[in-house]
């Protein structure tokens, strides 16, 4: 049986999943000892991310070529601009985050140069690249929240239970589970040239990921 793209991809960053999940931010969230400044910077950043994100899958919406792929593309959108940034907006208010804030937050260099590179990618490349340049991002949170949950909610740090619970939670991996099912639909019969772009897409925006954890972890900032 032919191995799925998908499962070869998987294979290819292991080295990065597992740096994740070793990363100090992320094991400070699963045993409550993260500074809150820390998660307080990172929840600022998230949400400017989360706005080239929603516009990531808007593209999606243009460059599909079914209604079907069209619906799941326009879902997502519809779901981060109208539910999951209201719900980041309550859950930063509870650690003291206004709406206006979170609005006025500028985007850190590393957080710029991963927004851009897949609007980049977005807007130039095919469809199948803008979906490996998404996987990356959706597939980490869903790995690291069901680690994180099978590991215990951490009791000295209530405030981190709702993250941890948001990303083990059973949307958050059928929409993972979309995204790579589409990601080997659009690989099927592609060349092996095609196949290196990419994953040459995953790789580099697996590594931005890394880096968002270590970004956020020691509160970069541009110099001033």
């Amino acid at each position: 049986m032919q191995e799925k793209f998908t499962d070869y991809l998987l294979r290819s960053g292991q080295e990065y999943w597992e740096r994740y999940l070793h990363h100090p931010f992320v094991q400070g969230i699963g045993d409550g000892t993260l500074d809150t400044a820390a998660f307080r910077y990172y929840m600022c950043q998230d949400y400017v991310y989360l706005i080239d994100y929603a516009k990531l899958y808007a593209y999606g919406v243009i460059k599909a070529r079914d209604l079907h792929t069209m619906e799941l593309f326009s879902t997502v959108t519809e779901g981060l601009l109208h539910t999951e940034m209201e719900l980041h907006r309550q859950y930063a208010a509870r650690f003291g985050i206004t709406r206006e804030e979170l609005e006025q937050t500028e985007s850190a260099p590393m957080n710029l140069a991963y927004t851009k590179y897949m609007l980049s990618v977005a807007q130039t490349g095919s469809l199948a690249e803008l979906v490996a340049c998404l996987l990356p991002c959706i597939w980490g949170y869903a790995h690291i929240g069901k680690r994180l949950a099978e590991a215990g909610l951490p009791e000295s740090q209530p405030l981190y239970h709702d993250w941890i619970r948001m990303y083990a939670s059973e949307e958050m991996d059928e929409m993972a589970g979309q995204m790579a099912a589409l990601m080997d639909e659009l690989a099927s019969g592609i060349s092996a040239t095609e196949r290196q772009v990419l994953e040459k897409h995953f790789i580099t925006t697996t590594k931005f990921e890394y880096m968002f954890w270590e970004m956020a972890y020691h509160r970069q900032a541009w110099p001033i």
